[in-house]
Formats: C-alpha cells, sequence, structure tokens
C-alpha cells in the first residue's frame, strides 16, 4: 500500500493515476459505511489486496468505481494480486487500471465492471510475463 510519494517523485493533478473528479474517490471511512463493514476490515482487506488505495492530499482514498452496489468488483482482488505478482506498485496499479484502453470501453477500471471483466484479469495476467 502507498503511504506517501517521495518529494523527489510528487505528482499533482493531472498526473496522478486514478479518477481527475475528487468526488470520484471515498475516503476509508466512506467505504467501510457502503461495504457496511469497520474501518479495521476495510484496513484488513486494502493489506489484503482486495482492495486499492493510495494517499490523496494526505488521506488515504479509494476510488469510488472500484467499489458498486455495496460490494467490491467482483474481479478487482484477482487483478490487483495480479499486478502485484507483476511488480506493480499500489500507484503503478492505478495507473494502469486508469489508462484509456482503446480496445476495452474506457480504462480497465470501467472494464471490470461489466461484461470484459475476465478480459482484463487476462491482461493483468500476462503482464507477469
Amino acid at each position: 500500500m502507498t503511504d506517501s510519494v517521495p518529494a523527489d517523485q510528487a505528482a499533482t493533478g493531472a498526473d496522478l493515476p486514478g479518477p481527475t473528479d475528487p468526488a470520484a474517490w471515498l475516503t476509508l471511512p466512506d467505504v467501510a459505511e457502503r461495504l457496511d463493514l469497520s474501518i479495521s476490515k476495510v484496513h484488513q482487506m486494502i493489506r489484503d489486496r482486495e482492495l486499492l488505495a493510495v494517499r490523496r492530499d494526505g488521506v488515504r482514498r479509494i476510488p469510488a468505481d472500484l467499489v458498486a452496489n455495496r460490494t467490491v468488483l467482483k474481479h478487482l482482488p484477482g487483478v490487483l494480486n495480479l499486478l502485484a505478482d507483476a511488480g506493480y506498485d499500489d500507484e503503478a496499479a492505478l495507473r494502469w487500471l486508469y489508462e484509456e484502453d482503446s480496445t476495452l470501453p474506457g480504462t480497465p477500471a470501467v472494464a471490470l465492471g461489466g461484461d470484459l471483466a475476465r478480459e482484463v484479469k487476462r491482461r493483468a495476467q500476462a503482464l507477469g510475463f
């Protein structure tokens, strides 16, 4: 999990991966409320790579579209583990999830919520080879 960005690598605004709209991010207490879980369970889910959290403006946040319908997207934990196995840290995984892909409807993060979730998982698996 990414706790901070080193000063020499600090990025701002559009340089940071993930949603660009501040409303598209949830704080950890917001996620706990949305999922009807304790905050400690949310922390455990982040440690277990079931959720992805990064620091934005000094606060750990999770992209809201990764938590849909009171649950985490079904294939997200698998994709996060595959990306970690391929050497991606949390910021790099977030960048990969939110990078526009013309062969998907927008980004891998958007595709995870639809019929192309298995394709996103396959592509994440291919990164390890």
